[in-house]
């Protein structure tokens, strides 16, 4: 079965034309490359990073720079790679001759710039290490003298990704203190205690508030995540390279599993928050509510959050509560529900996402960009085609259409992670989203047994050895 077909994103990511399919014509071969329809379908490494280098009258397209700086880190690391990239454009344009060739290094100047700009604006996390910067350094110190606005771009590159580096470190911390703050003292329930909280609806009474809110929350979290981390997530040997895996220091996908940590903490506070009240009537109640809520997030293209408030009600603690379902108005919660349908490998949930990035690609305000997608599901797709194809052939190339295929995907994605959020924020909501306690599995047991008491043995016993 192949891969999800997503709606391609913006030209600078994605390939044209790229069908894994169409295998009817003939190869061509251009120094090292194979080409089939015209696309890049597997090379060596080093005709890869070749590929990648300009020259006085060559530029790669953009998306070949975004697939190959995606992808090479499972067989080069970035700084080696910058190294390659920076010792060969040494040799191609003589930069160690005594006297400089001004005019041809007119040509290339601008051209190495541009790629150099790129690579830190789209993977500014590789720059954290300090190789990468000197190589960048060096690069610019042996081209500048055949122009002085060189420095000038040099210092503009360099003051912007310091800017971004600061910005996206500042987030993390924010959302580190967050969760140590929540992991320490939050998660100790294990009984219903009196009132621990202000219950949600005291904080925030209005559904369309609060999706929107947990949508500030999600495009936050977002923004951090850099697309390297989904390769970097499934880093495994390099079979051509014995010695050592990639990256083995520590896998950098910290900000991808904050993430997947946020969409389990709003899953557990749904349930939480439904669990609490000792009236059937409030707990039917705040169903409703969430139900409105999880609408809203549909209808904004928040199906991470929709996702989770699922996830939320669907808990056995929740899901046991029969009389207070009985309560509630549930037509509008199956329409929910069949839109998230596991079935046919999410077939529901994926046309409801085709149909948001269509409505996001031809937007006229922010608010109809807005695509945050189910993010394990995501992850899991990108997993299966990690999985699915192998790294290289069996002649030893990089099998470069799997990775177009993987850019598709991860460059999809970061479109929309772009999108800047149109809702006012609300700190109220937003640290009540962070912090508020949330009822570890065993606590929510006992709040529900208490709320309803246990229907039958398995039940009985269970609320028994809790308590």
């Amino acid at each position: 079965e192949g891969m999800p077909q997503t709606l391609s994103s913006t030209s600078m990511f994605t390939p044209c034309g790229f069908s894994p399919h169409l295998h009817t014509s003939k190869e061509d071969e251009q120094g090292g490359l194979i080409f089939q329809d015209g696309n890049l379908t597997s090379a060596s490494l080093d005709a890869l990073i070749q590929h990648l280098i300009p020259t006085t009258d060559y530029y790669p397209e953009k998306a070949y720079i975004f697939t190959f700086l995606l992808s090479s880190r499972l067989f080069i690391e970035p700084h080696e790679l910058l190294s390659r990239v920076c010792h060969k454009c040494i040799e191609q344009q003589r930069l160690d001759d005594p006297v400089l060739d001004k005019a041809r290094i007119r040509k290339f100047g601008p051209k190495i710039l541009q790629l150099l700009t790129e690579w830190t604006e789209t993977f500014p996390y590789d720059f954290q290490e300090e190789r990468m910067i000197g190589h960048l350094k060096d690069m610019i110190h042996r081209i500048a003298p055949c122009d002085e606005a060189y420095w000038k771009k040099m210092n503009q590159l360099l003051q912007t990704l310091n800017q971004k580096l600061a910005t996206l470190s500042h987030g993390q911390e924010g959302i580190v203190k967050i969760s140590a703050a929540v992991s320490d003292k939050l998660v100790a329930f294990k009984s219903k205690p009196p009132s621990i909280q202000r219950e949600i609806l005291s904080v925030c009474s209005d559904p369309y508030t609060l999706a929107q809110q947990l949508t500030h929350v999600e495009l936050e979290r977002l923004s951090h995540i850099g697309p390297e981390e989904f390769v970097q997530a499934f880093v495994h040997k390099d079979p051509l390279d014995g010695t050592k895996t990639c990256f083995s220091e520590q896998k950098k996908t910290s900000n991808l599993e904050a993430y997947v940590k946020w969409f389990n903490r709003l899953c557990y506070l749904v349930a939480t928050e439904i669990c609490m009240p000792a009236k059937k009537k409030q707990r039917a109640q705040v169903i409703e509510f969430f139900i409105d809520v999880a609408r809203e997030c549909f209808n904004i293209g928040n199906f991470n959050s929709l996702m989770a408030i699922i996830s939320g009600m669907n808990m056995s603690p929740v899901s046991r509560l029969k009389k207070t379902w009985s309560k509630v108005k549930t037509a509008k919660f199956f329409i929910l529900e069949h839109q998230m349908d596991p079935t046919g490998n999410f077939y529901n949930y994926r046309t409801a996402l085709r149909g948001a990035a269509h409505r996001s690609l031809t937007a006229h305000s922010n608010r109809e960009k807005i695509v945050i997608p189910f993010f394990s599901l995501l992850i899991k797709d990108i997993y299966f085609l990690n999985e699915g194809c192998a790294n290289r052939l069996p002649n030893g190339h990089v099998n470069f259409e799997k990775f177009l295929e993987l850019a598709k995907q991860v460059g999809e994605f970061i479109t929309w992670k772009q999108v800047e959020c149109p809702f006012e924020q609300d700190p109220n909501i937003i640290h009540y989203l962070h912090t508020a306690p949330i009822f570890t599995e065993d606590g929510l047991y006992l709040a529900s047994y208490e709320s309803e008491s246990p229907e039958n043995h398995t039940e009985k016993d269970r609320w028994k050895s809790l308590r």
